[in-house]
């Protein structure tokens, strides 16, 4: 008696949560690595508002401003086609993973300061790209991304995927092995 898998994975084995994954997480961070790269030196000056710029050289600085939208921008192209999957997953949700915890803390440094009454009323710019944001959707936000990059990066399915696709061609064009699942026939020679 064969067990059945359980419905997470056949959910999963269908697919669509990782293309949505893939899609959600992908097009906001190519979104927002854009509008970091339009304007570097604005995300310099917001990275500096959460104090962890004074730990690094001038030049690390800008390296940062420099290379981080770059390294978001290739994590979201690789999870839109769908290669490297798991390695742009795990670059993102690291990035978020560090940043997030930055906005908790430069959002409750403001509520202390007594900026603002309430802690879903603090709003400032966080350096994403979008501009001044209230911190409670922008958590809300954060953690989405968070979820779907964790789903990208823990999926065992790869359909939808460019990789999946070209590993299937490369199957059929005799330049590498068949995938899984194919056996090859002999030809005969008539």
């Amino acid at each position: 008696m064969t067990q059945q898998p359980g419905l997470i994975r056949r959910i999963d084995a269908t697919g669509i949560p990782l293309l949505l994954a893939r899609l959600g997480v992908g097009g906001m961070f190519t979104y927002l690595a854009i509008m970091k790269l339009l304007n570097p030196i604005h995300f310099l000056k917001a990275l500096r508002t959460y104090g962890i710029m004074e730990l690094v050289p001038y030049w690390g600085c800008n390296l940062i401003a420099v290379v981080l939208p770059w390294l978001e921008l290739t994590c979201a192209v690789a999870l839109l086609l769908g290669i490297g999957i798991r390695g742009a997953a795990l670059l993102i949700n690291g990035m978020l993973a560090f940043f997030t915890p930055l906005l908790v803390v430069h959002a409750l440094e403001l509520l202390h300061a007594g900026k603002f009454a309430a802690f879903c009323a603090v709003k400032f710019d966080c350096g994403c790209g979008t501009g001044e944001v209230f911190i409670c959707p922008k958590l809300a936000e954060n953690i989405a991304l968070q979820v779907g990059a964790l789903i990208a990066l823990f999926s065992a399915s790869r359909r939808f995927c460019l990789a999946a696709l070209c590993a299937c061609c490369q199957g059929r064009c005799g330049t590498s092995a068949p995938p899984a699942g194919m056996v090859p026939t002999a030809k005969s020679s008539d």
